[in-house]
């Protein structure tokens, strides 16, 4: 499966973040741990979102749709 999820930092609950996996629990792990570079100053962090893809060609191009403007609007306005 692949994996297209939206994380909320506890820390500052306006800094969300929007990523794509193929093994959600560890690459969760990896954004609490510091280990990621783009999240490493947000952590703690909390999943918010999460969707399950079979195609990976879609789930990379939804986690792309969420990081524009009206895919942060739709994410806001519906998934969370």
């Amino acid at each position: 499966m692949f994996y297209v999820y939206i994380l909320q930092s506890k820390k500052d609950s306006n800094f969300l973040y929007r990523g794509f996996t193929t093994d959600l629990q560890k690459r969760f792990q990896k954004h609490n741990y510091g280990e990621v570079k783009s999240t490493k100053y947000g952590k703690p962090w909390k999943l918010i979102f999460y969707c399950a893809f079979t195609e990976k060609s879609t789930a990379l191009k939804f986690e792309t749709y969420l990081k524009t403007p009206s895919g942060l609007a739709f994410s806001l306005k519906r998934l969370i």
